[in-house]
């Protein structure tokens, strides 16, 4: 994936990605915003297919981004991780 398609990725997802509480909501969140990131990199020139090649589907990258910060967002530790 080239160097613009990654950059945009993570400035767009640091922005856009916000806390919610809800696996519903974390779901149909994730759902809206993946296809506000695909229509934002076209107009950016970037090529879905230069993103998905390196992060896989975007609405689960997105879900996963959400979900960490749900979990951040509630002092809840991540399986595995100990909380700080």
């Amino acid at each position: 994936m080239s160097e613009h398609a990654i950059e945009f990725l993570r400035g767009w997802i640091g922005e856009k990605v916000q806390c919610q509480h809800s696996p519903i909501k974390i779901d149909q969140q994730a759902e809206t915003l993946a296809k506000e990131c695909c229509a934002k990199a076209a107009e950016a020139g970037i090529l879905l297919e230069d993103i998905q090649e390196e992060v896989g589907d975007i609405q689960e990258l997105i879900a996963s981004r959400l979900e960490e910060a749900a979990e951040e967002g509630t002092g809840e530790a991540k399986p595995g991780k100990p909380a700080e």
